[in-house]
């Protein structure tokens, strides 16, 4: 087995992981901090496939814009 395809594996089980816990989670902030590790794991898993294009785009909108985007939302809701 090459060192890519254990990579690849190991990326794939912590992805699966941290979507699970991004929908499990009860506590938001929690879930948006495992929704951004999942993100990155995505991008890890670009990268490693040979597109690191893609995977600069999975960091730079998803990992970065969507997560600021959900966590200024869910601090101006807990403003009352």
């Amino acid at each position: 087995m090459m060192l890519a395809e254990i990579v690849s594996y190991i990326l794939i089980v912590a992805t699966i992981v941290a979507a699970a816990a991004a929908t499990q989670v009860r506590d938001i902030t929690r879930a948006i901090v495992a929704f951004t590790i999942m993100n990155i794991m995505v991008a890890a898993m670009f990268y490693v496939l040979g597109a690191p294009y893609i995977a600069a785009f999975q960091l730079l909108v998803y990992a970065g814009a969507v997560t600021v985007l959900f966590l200024a939302a869910i601090h101006t809701m807990r403003r009352r």
